[in-house]
């Protein structure tokens, strides 16, 4: 928390709000760093065994997870609890639980990974019992004034047995209930081998029709790139904020072209004037 203090109290004296999203792997954690090949990584090699809803691996490269027992599955929901009150401590403004791209709570949510019979699998309300119980032990520890993200995979891409967009649009409508405040709509990651139709802003529909059919605000991702296209997306009424990723990662300067080519104002730290 303490070195984490520093990064956030920099931010904020910048005007930045600072923000952490708070994870668990599930089925894919234990795994090399991505730019060696991201495969798994076992004990030998100082990994540890992967847990899961069920017992079913990510793809054949990866381990088979053992079953989390319902004692572990409290444990967990108290561990994002702690997590979260951790994160007020280190001087987080904002919380994002994320519940996409495959890791655990996306594990419990999609019928393609839980295959559990007790009361954490089956039904939809089963399914999505483990994410709303997150939701509601960070939502205690987290101050109401402050929001708490949900980021979600608006579909698995399958052609069935998958988490579909009508399950997003019904999950959406709960968690605005057991107040998260925005939807970081992604898609993906729970299904190995499938085809996903990849363009500019290939994502930015499922969260239009979140917005459009849910009381939930929502946030657009996926290959959102060019300033023009993320003020078009918000102008149009598709999303309610833009969310960036690896475009910064390629460019940490785009936040600053973006307002030159938009006409805004921006302010930078002050070792940053002569760029500007």
């Amino acid at each position: 928390m303490e070195a984490f203090r520093r990064i956030t109290r920099f931010l904020t004296e910048q005007g930045t709000v600072p923000g952490v999203q708070l994870a668990h792997a599930g089925r894919k954690a234990s795994t090399e760093r991505t730019w060696k090949g991201g495969g798994p990584v076992g004990p030998e090699a100082h990994g540890w065994q992967p847990l899961a809803p069920s017992a079913l691996p990510f793809s054949e490269r990866h381990p088979v997870p053992t079953e989390l027992t319902a004692g572990q599955i409290q444990e967990i929901v108290g561990q994002f609890a702690a997590a979260a009150r951790r994160a007020l401590a280190a001087g987080f403004e904002t919380v994002e639980i994320h519940g996409a791209h495959g890791y655990l709570v996306n594990e419990f949510l999609s019928p393609h990974s839980n295959h559990r019979t007790d009361a954490y699998g089956g039904s939809y309300e089963n399914r999505t019992r483990f994410a709303l119980e997150i939701v509601d032990a960070v939502r205690e520890a987290w101050p109401a004034e402050k929001p708490v993200l949900f980021r979600v995979s608006a579909t698995d891409w399958l052609d069935e047995g998958g988490w579909t967009p009508d399950d997003t649009v019904r999950f959406a409508r709960d968690l605005h209930a057991h107040g998260v405040d925005l939807l970081d709509v992604s898609t993906g990651g729970n299904a190995s081998g499938v085809s996903i139709p990849t363009g500019p802003g290939y994502q930015v529909p499922f969260a239009t029709r979140v917005k459009a059919e849910t009381p939930l605000a929502v946030g657009a991702v996926g290959l959102i790139t060019e300033a023009g296209q993320a003020e078009k997306i918000l102008a149009n009424g598709e999303a309610d904020v833009i969310l960036l990723g690896r475009e910064l990662l390629r460019n940490p300067s785009w936040a600053r072209q973006a307002a030159r080519e938009l006409g805004a104002e921006i302010r930078v730290p002050i070792q940053y004037h002569r760029s500007v």
